[in-house]
Formats: C-alpha cells, sequence, structure tokens
C-alpha cells in the first residue's frame, strides 16, 4: 500500500513547496497543565521544603570539621524511615491526589535526603587523611538508610494490619 500524495485524500496537508506540514503544535505536545507541568512544580516546591529542613538539621545540630558528620547520616536515616512509611501507606491504605507522591516523595524526601552532601562529606574526610572515617561513614550512612526504610515499611504495614482485624 503507498502513501498518499499531499494535496490528496487521506494526505496530510502540504505547503507551498509540496512538502507535508508539521503536525499542529496541541496535537504533539499536551497544553503545560495537563501534562508534565503540575508534576514537576510540585516535585520543585517539595525538594525546597525538604532542602531547607536539612539545612536547618545542620545549622541545628553541626558536625566539627574532620568528624563523623552525624546530623547527615541521621537526616537520611529519618528521611529513608519517612519514605518507607509513605510508601506503604499511599500504596496499601490511602487514595491519595496523583501530585501527593511526586510532592512529598520525591520533592520533600528527596530534597532532605542528601546523598550528594554524604558524597562530599566522605570526600571530605578522604581529603583530610580521615580514610577509616570515611569508610566508617560511607559504610554507616548506606546500612542506616537501608534498614531504616526496611524497618520503617515492616512496622507501618503490621500496625496497618492491625488496624484492620
Amino acid at each position: 500500500m503507498q502513501t498518499p500524495r499531499p494535496g490528496t485524500a487521506g494526505a496530510p496537508p502540504a505547503s507551498a513547496s509540496g512538502l507535508p506540514l508539521p503536525a499542529p503544535r496541541s496535537a504533539v505536545r499536551p497544553p503545560l497543565l495537563r501534562g508534565q507541568g503540575p508534576v514537576v512544580a510540585v516535585v520543585a516546591a517539595g525538594g525546597v521544603l525538604g532542602a531547607w529542613a536539612r539545612y536547618g538539621a545542620t545549622l541545628l545540630w553541626a558536625t566539627a570539621p574532620g568528624a563523623l558528620p552525624w546530623t547527615v547520616l541521621a537526616v537520611n536515616a529519618a528521611g529513608c524511615a519517612a519514605i518507607g512509611v509513605f510508601m506503604v501507606l499511599l500504596t496499601e491504605a490511602w487514595s491519595a491526589h496523583r501530585l501527593l507522591r511526586p510532592f512529598f516523595g520525591t520533592g520533600v524526601l528527596g530534597g532532605f535526603t542528601t546523598f550528594s552532601t554524604y558524597a562530599v562529606d566522605a570526600q571530605r574526610l578522604l581529603a583530610s587523611g580521615r580514610a577509616a572515617t570515611a569508610a566508617a561513614y560511607l559504610a554507616a550512612t548506606a546500612a542506616a538508610a537501608l534498614l531504616s526504610v526496611w524497618a520503617a515499611s515492616a512496622l507501618t504495614r503490621r500496625l496497618l494490619l492491625r488496624r484492620t482485624r
């Protein structure tokens, strides 16, 4: 079967040069408010809030230079625990608005937990000659994050099961 030539029945409209015209913009991309625009906006807004909360924690509980960055380790562990609770509630207990998960899960908690600062802190420890502290920090943060999300998820599921009995 052949494709119809421009200007014939069933063919796309043609320009003066005989080449097909591009599809109208509205057919190519949905309007911003119906596409990914709201998702991007709530992730950005949540990320700002989460980053402010993390920054506030580092101001309240400052770590001495060269010491193990306990505050960032605790923030990452607490944020991962919150992710575990939130994801169980969102997937197993709540019927939430479509923007709640990107706002709170990706935005707020993504901005609160900070694995980029974790990497920078480890690099600073290495640069200051504290290789053992850096290695302990890397391992402890990863273990605490994984343990926190697992334990919080398991505990939340258990509490939800008790509530439904």
